[in-house]
């Protein structure tokens, strides 16, 4: 008799696909586990490819026609990976065995005001894991997952110019936060510096940051806008190495095992959201030793501090040696 879990995650991408090897080893290490998702519509699709949840649910704007709806489902245990208040209304009205992850909200709160760090030295994914541990749920090492539709799937040859057929960068230059994004004329000056192919990628919000970042180079492509998530995802996935901020699509990259040059402006790897087992040759940067870094756990639409310093002050030149370095350690296939 199948047992039923429902496992919970509302948002973002990266969240979400983070959460990716606990849905694996639920399916995979535990007998006739039936693995359901809830989250919020928006996200639905990056889960529905999932061979490895039998159902996704999504919030409906009626709370109680959500209740109604899995409570139909008869669940023997939940799985809370967001544990937030409305995570927890569901787990009252469902009435059902939870588990929930430790969140390290006062560990964040003191590297965040005071600069204590009391954070484990702990990747989320492994605390998502241990969420499972009660059901004997082991890392099986083999990372994230990320599953396009095949009609999804992006033809190179379609639509990018000729010189990019040979290979490319790609470059993710969005994010949700300001504070978590180079500013336009850095992210300029290390596709030009760069003198490779680059596809720049980000929302239809990023479409004129990309403009101003092309101009006339035919060495980069503005992407931004153009493609869903899954679309997006083909491009990285087709990419050499991916250069990116702390956002969903630095994990996406992850998930495909690609080089990873991650870019860190007001938050921390410390908080435990890099890229999980990336390629080799992943680096990230960061401008250490500012007082006022993190200055949240999150983000800003403008820095705080009116300096911006914790992106300004990236050493652009770094990154485009190691992209370099990467990218031709690539092509040689060394």
């Amino acid at each position: 008799m199948a047992i039923k879990y429902l496992i919970i995650r509302f948002s973002s991408i990266g969240d979400i696909v983070l959460t990716t090897p606990a849905v694996r080893g639920l399916k995979e290490q535990v007998d006739e586990a039936e693995v359901h998702y809830l989250t919020k519509p928006g996200y639905a699709a990056i889960l529905n490819e999932n061979p490895y949840i039998d159902k996704v649910h999504v919030l409906q704007s009626s709370f109680a026609k959500t209740i109604q709806n899995l409570k139909a489902e008869e669940f023997d245990y939940i799985i809370d990976l967001h544990r937030n208040l409305r995570s927890i209304q569901i787990k009252h009205k469902l009435k059902v065995m939870d588990f929930s992850f430790n969140k390290l909200n006062k560990e964040k709160w003191l590297m965040v005001n005071f600069k204590i760090n009391k954070m484990p030295d702990e990747h989320i994914v492994d605390r998502y894991l241990k969420t499972l541990s009660v059901f004997d749920v082991k890392n099986d090492g083999k990372g994230l997952d990320y599953f396009i539709p095949a009609s999804e799937e992006i033809e190179i040859s379609t639509i990018l110019p000729e010189n990019y057929k040979e290979g490319y960068a790609a470059f993710a230059i969005g994010g949700q936060h300001a504070t978590k994004k180079l500013p336009t004329s850095s992210i300029q000056e290390i596709c030009h510096k760069f003198d490779k192919p680059v596809v720049l990628l980000g929302g239809k919000e990023d479409h004129q940051a990309g403009e101003i970042i092309a101009g006339n180079n035919q060495m980069i492509f503005n992407a931004c806008g153009m493609f869903s998530l899954h679309q997006s995802a083909s491009l990285i996935k087709k990419a050499r190495l991916v250069i990116t901020h702390d956002t969903g699509l630095m994990h996406i990259a992850a998930a495909f095992h690609k080089p990873v040059l991650s870019v860190w402006g007001n938050t921390i790897p410390e908080f435990g959201m890099t890229p999980y087992l990336p390629e080799g040759g992943s680096h990230m940067f960061e401008v250490r030793n500012l007082r006022c870094r993190p200055c949240t756990k999150i983000g800003y639409k403008k820095c705080p501090k009116k300096h911006f310093k914790c992106m300004k002050d990236q050493d652009i030149n770094a990154i485009v040696r190691h992209a370099a370095k990467v990218y031709n350690t690539m092509e040689s296939g060394q």
